[in-house]
């Protein structure tokens, strides 16, 4: 029986919901209307983007201050008159850019005196909307950034500036195009809206979990079966929300029991299912936000970077499916034979119609429609679909669902795009970014492997607590020009950092990825992260071998030399998770491990010579590693249950036995 609540405060709930609702509905259709029958102009676009997320912010937030028990003290009501106050100055402040949209064009930029107020009060706005939704990493750096333009001619030589006023800067960010209404939110008010709805849709109508049944009936019964579904599944399921975090929550409450039930221990468990959904952000066809900016900024089609993307993607995922394999034969993980394991194909079988709008979405893109376009027609599909069953047709109260749904998922990622517009405007006006970049070339002493270390590594560190788009969108700014600079290929430029600012999160000690998985794991974030990063390792590797050897990209090479280019990526790959783990077939020595390093970094050359060395050198160790009799000593385990300790004589009597 339900507990009965006093109608006063079911009332308010009601209307919230209404009001979120209508909201969230507005905010999918102005995309979906926009993706079918054009976009308005960028200024009315982003705009009104902007404007419906920052009301959803705040409506929310007084919502949940309304549903707080217990008294109503002052602190409580000043938080209210708080939430309405930068709610209406919010909506002010950007409603303007709509309501007198042709008066802003005509005045070619020129700021007024009530504008430059505007801009303050949305800025202020716009960094409160961030700390509750994105978190404060994002503030404190875009403040930081913010601080330089107004104040960074008094600092040193080398750093400075030749100063800029407070109108100079306000116009730069509230009016410019390159500002908090620049590129990047306007990627996030077409591009990254459409396909979030897409991937709501897939998640609200059961597709979601048709991809993880298969993945589960792929990997079920080997060993470490669970730890592989969670790969291969959280490979699939990036193809539908395309962010870490949401990977980790679709995925990971069914694959982290799996492999607590196995023998993982949870911190083990919460690192696999961080860093497989980690890469969902690479897999094709729908990647994460950042690949639509990456687009926007090297002026590339996205079909052109899913190409390039593609093979790198399926390197990472294959090497980090050899770590799982490594780890489960060294900790003994168990095999699933119970009925956890058993699977009912014919049930995916007739569920695989929900999976209809993603071969729509993928053959509009390859017939040369826009990513738009293309996400409309999938939705259009997906509600089609739907109703093929009762269970996941699309009635107008769970369309609602999915826009909320939706809206959720756009709301953090359109926050981190317009505060990386006042970042990247500080950078456009300021100079700094040249500055930046030519501090790393100088660091590396024009070394290119050098310059990637840095670059990974500065990657790594601007993009602790950020989302991927935004950490992306920081370091192309800041970094990837100094690798253009170097020689590098543009787009494999791009992707290098894209990767690196993708490994902030599952590196300690702000593991964004990391937290989400220990929030169902149980386990401590800090280990968790940690352990991520060694099963990550891949991620931090693959970036190396594409700029080193380019026909992984798959761009003006022959067919020839991108399989050759594969297949020694990931046996690189692999060695050096062999070396990482210190273990193959059998524990291995410090020398066996070092051998196994050495083929991973000959195997980067883009040499068929040093790679015929590598595969001499990696064949001759996995046999000598084969021929062991030694037994399989270990420590107690640290990952899964205890290591096996007998030998294959022992082995042998028991099964005569």
């Amino acid at each position: 029986m339900s507990k009965w609540r006093p109608m006063h405060n079911v009332l308010p709930d009601r209307l919230f919901g209404w009001i979120i609702g209508i909201l969230s509905v507005l905010l999918v259709s102005l995309t979906l209307y926009t993706a079918y029958f054009g976009v308005f102009p960028d200024g009315l676009q982003r705009s009104g983007h902007l404007l419906l997320v920052i009301a959803l912010v705040y409506v929310v937030a007084f919502r949940a201050s309304m549903e707080r028990e217990g008294p109503v003290g002052f602190s409580l009501t000043l938080q209210r008159l708080w939430i309405l106050v930068v709610l209406a100055a919010g909506v002010i402040a950007t409603g303007h850019h709509i309501v007198n949209f042709d008066a802003i064009n005509d005045r070619w930029g020129e700021i007024t005196d009530l504008e430059i107020l505007f801009a303050v009060i949305l800025m202020a706005v716009l960094f409160d909307a961030c700390r509750r939704t994105v978190g404060w990493p994002i503030v404190i750096l875009a403040s930081i950034f913010l601080g330089y333009g107004l104040f960074g001619a008094f600092l040193p030589d080398g750093l400075a500036h030749r100063g800029y006023s407070l109108k100079r800067v306000t116009a730069q960010l509230y009016l410019g195009g390159g500002g908090i209404f620049g590129t990047p939110l306007g990627v996030s008010a077409t591009f990254v809206t459409g396909v979030v709805v897409l991937g709501a849709l897939l998640e609200k109508t059961g597709a979601g979990q048709v991809l993880m049944d298969f993945a589960t009936g792929l990997t079920g019964r080997l060993r470490g079966g669970p730890a592989k579904a969670a790969v291969v599944g959280s490979s699939l399921m990036g193809m539908i929300s395309g962010t870490a975090v949401a990977n980790v929550l679709t995925t990971g409450p069914i694959s982290i029991p799996l492999m607590r039930k196995s023998g993982y221990r949870k911190e083990a468990a919460g690192a696999i299912e961080a860093v497989a959904s980690t890469g969902g952000q690479l897999m094709p066809p729908v990647m994460g936000a950042a690949a639509f900016i990456m687009a926007e900024f090297t002026s590339t089609s996205y079909l052109t970077i899913a190409k390039a993307a593609f093979l790198p993607a399926v390197i990472f995922y294959a090497v980090l499916l050899a770590m799982v394999h490594f780890e489960a034969v060294k900790r003994n993980i168990a095999l699933l034979r119970d009925a956890d394991s058993v699977v009912d194909w014919g049930s995916i079988a007739k569920r695989s119609y929900l999976l209809a709008p993603l071969p729509v979405f993928v053959g509009m893109l390859l017939n040369g429609y826009s990513i738009m376009l293309s996400s409309f027609w999938a939705v259009a599909t997906s509600v089609i679909v739907s109703f093929f069953s009762r269970a996941s047709a699309q009635t107008p109260r769970r369309m609602v669902e999915t826009a909320i749904a939706a809206a959720n998922a756009v709301i953090p990622v359109a926050l981190a795009c317009a505060a990386a517009g006042v970042i990247i405007g500080i950078i456009t006006l300021t100079g700094i970014g040249l500055k930046f970049s030519t501090l790393v070339v100088l660091l590396s002493g024009g070394q290119l492997h050098v310059a990637l270390l840095l670059t990974m590594l500065t990657c790594l560190i601007l993009g602790m607590g950020l989302p991927t788009a935004a950490a992306y969108i920081l370091v192309a700014t800041l970094v990837a020009p100094a690798l253009v600079d170097l020689g590098v290929g543009l787009l494999a430029a791009h992707l290098f950092v894209l990767y690196s600012a993708m490994l902030s999160s599952i590196t300690p000690p702000v593991a964004l990825a990391a937290y989400a998985a220990a929030s169902i794991s149980h386990g401590n974030p800090l280990k968790i992260a940690v352990l991520a990063c060694q099963f990550g390792m891949a991620a931090f590797v693959v970036p190396y071998f594409f700029v080193y050897d380019p026909a992984l990209l798959a761009i003006d090479v022959t067919w020839v030399q991108v399989v050759l280019s594969f297949v020694t990526a990931i046996a690189g790959g692999v060695a050096a998770s062999v070396a990482m783990m210190g273990f193959f077939a059998y524990r291995l020595s410090v020398i066996e491990r070092l051998g196994f390093a050495l083929a991973a970094v000959l195997f980067l050359s883009s040499d068929w010579r040093l790679d015929a060395l590598a595969v001499l050198m990696a064949a001759a160790l996995i046999t000598w590693n084969l021929r062991k009799g030694t037994p399989h000593e270990t420590t107690a385990a640290k990952i899964g249950s205890e290591p096996i300790k007998s030998t294959k004589r022992e082995i042998s009597n028991e099964t005569h036995a």
